[in-house]
Order: structure tokens, then sequence, then C-alpha cells
């Protein structure tokens, strides 16, 4: 019997190995041992993770044409998400992994080195920080960030590390129009444009879910991002 992580593959018209496969699944068991003494997820049931956090992470393929992405940050990834999942379906990416909490970037370490990913770091560090970063600004030709924060301030961390015609994916739930509406100044001031928003449910579900793309059209002034908690306390309006 095909199983629903199969039947959400099949939808996002992703293939994936059996050594693919195992990756998925040995990535699963770390996630749910180290949970066990880390706040990593909510979720620890095998289907409910395939599905809430492993396809998930995959959806952006409904909106960026992955076979064109070379080079990938993963701002705010937490237990690894939506950046391993990539990496795993599509290895050749070269990916940086973002987190401001370095027991959980212990633990994204352990999974990379179990499951043999190569072209993948993981960095602690705010990205206020890193952004300033000349190693790692306007460095990349996708950002990604399943991160819970509003747009502007999503922007303001993730914009900077992208160069010109690069793009920014947020993910979201069903979110409001009034986000993007809020987050329009914040947008063109960093130097990006909403070029697409695509709403959709998650496949073998009735959860809807967002993808919000952001194309780099100029560069970002080198003011942002502003020093660190200034973004989420004083979003651009």
């Amino acid at each position: 019997m095909v199983d629903k992580f199969e039947n959400g593959l099949g939808e996002l018209g992703i293939t994936l190995s059996s050594d693919q496969r195992k990756q998925f699944d040995r990535y699963y068991e770390l996630l749910v041992e180290w949970n066990k003494v880390m706040n990593l997820t909510g979720i620890t049931d095998y289907d409910e993770v395939n599905l809430k956090h492993f396809i998930d992470s995959l959806t952006v393929v409904k909106i960026i044409d992955m076979n064109s992405v070379k080079k990938v940050i993963d701002v705010g990834t937490g237990a690894g998400f939506p950046g391993i999942p990539l990496k795993i379906a599509f290895p050749e990416l070269e990916i940086v992994l973002l987190d401001s909490l370095n027991k959980r970037v212990k633990f994204l370490n352990e999974v990379i080195g179990e499951l043999g990913l190569k072209k993948i770091t993981a960095i602690h560090g705010r990205a206020e920080d890193i952004a300033k970063n000349k190693s790692y600004r306007e460095q990349f030709d996708l950002c990604v960030s399943r991160a819970v924060a509003n747009l502007s301030t999503l922007c303001e961390y993730s914009l900077p590390f992208l160069w010109i015609s690069g793009s920014f994916v947020s993910y979201k739930g069903e979110f409001s129009e009034n986000e993007i509406q809020q987050a329009e100044r914040a947008v063109k001031v960093l130097g990006g444009k909403i070029s697409e928003t695509k709403k959709f449910k998650l496949p073998g579900t009735d959860m809807g879910r967002s993808l919000i793309k952001i194309d780099k059209v100029n560069k970002t002034p080198s003011k942002y991002p502003r020093k660190a908690g200034l973004p989420a306390k004083e979003p651009i309006q």
C-alpha cells in the first residue's frame, strides 16, 4: 500500500530513491530521540512528522524550480525545516542552516553526520549578525524560512542574504492579506518585490498553507538588518 508520505511526494512530483527514504526515516528517529531531552517539535507521530514537517518543507517546489537553485540559506531553521528535507530530496544543493540556539545546531550537526550529507553547514548565530558577514551577505540564490514571525521582520532577516535575482520564500499557514500589505514598505526598502503568493492545502489534509515569494530586485541598504532584536521589536512599517 502506498503510504501518506509517498502520496504527498507524488502530489509534489518528487521521486525518492530507497536511500533517500532511509535518510528521512533516520532523520525522524534522531528527531524523536533528541526531542526527549530538548524541545525540537511538538509533533512526534511518524506519519505526522512525514506530512507536517517533511512534506511541508518540500512544498516550496510549488513556487520555485529547484533545478535552477544552487545555494540556499534556511533562516531560523530550528530542527532543520525546511533545509534538511530539501537537502535530502535535492542532494546537489549547497545549504546553510542558520539558528540562534547552539543546542539546536548540535542536533543539526548530528543529523548531517548520521545521514552522510555533504555541502551543508549548520551555523549558530542571529540573522541580524550573520547577514552583516561578507561570507554570507548576498551569497545565496534562495532563502527559505518556516520561522514564526511577521513578514516584515522575516524580510529584514532574509533579503540581505540574497544576491540580486535571488528569491526569499516564506512558509506560512493561512495568513491574512493584511500581513502582506503591512510588509509592502519593508519589502521595497530592503530591495525586494513580492512576485507570487500560493495558497494550497497540505497534501492529504485540509490544512491551509501559503508560500510567499519575494524576489530581490535591488541591493539591500547596508544599514539592514538593524541590530539584534530590532527587526522583531520594531518591524519596518
